[in-house]
């Protein structure tokens, strides 16, 4: 762990669709999303060529077509936390994490049924400071994080097709 000297970091706004059906949460931005200002800035991240590839679409390096992406398709995109001290991009060295408002959001938002967590730490940061409401549902999700090894690009785009089946379902 980092000393309390650890640099605070903060997450973006979220990204989200009027009609967002379905949020996918991570914990915080890395290093080079951060540099970046970008969502899942990191080169290697799976993120942005998981969602691409889910819809059919090419891949692309543009933000702006990445995010009317997110839009296009009913969804929205933001962290579980709104800040935490951290040198470095990795979840296990987070400290003094504080959640963002989902009473807030959630409110606003009323047409998400569905919660997707990139990876088991967003769940556990969401468990820890913010709680399973009834009437969402949740899963997660294989971490697009390069960090996250275990299995490879193509079963974690299996498993995240589970989007289109929970979009296809609301």
């Amino acid at each position: 762990m980092y000393a309390d000297s650890a640099a605070p970091v903060y997450s973006f706004a979220p990204i989200v669709a009027p009609d967002a059906r379905i949020l996918i949460l991570g914990t915080m931005p890395g290093k080079r999303s951060l540099e970046l200002q970008q969502y899942y800035g990191h080169p290697r991240n799976a993120f942005w060529p998981i969602l691409f590839a889910l819809f059919g679409e090419s891949d692309s390096t543009d933000y702006e077509r990445k995010k009317n992406l997110i839009r296009a398709h009913h969804l929205a995109l933001w962290d579980v936390l709104q800040r935490c001290r951290r040198a470095g991009s990795m979840d296990a060295d987070i400290q003094k994490e504080v959640p963002n408002d989902f009473e807030t959001f959630l409110g606003q938002h009323e047409s998400i049924h569905t919660i997707y967590f990139n990876g088991n730490n967003a769940r556990r940061f969401f468990r820890q400071h913010v709680g399973f409401r009834e009437g969402y549902r949740y899963e997660t999700l294989p971490s697009t994080s390069p960090a996250y090894a275990r299995i490879g690009f193509a079963e974690k785009l299996q498993r995240w097709r589970v989007i289109l089946t929970a979009l296809e379902s609301s």
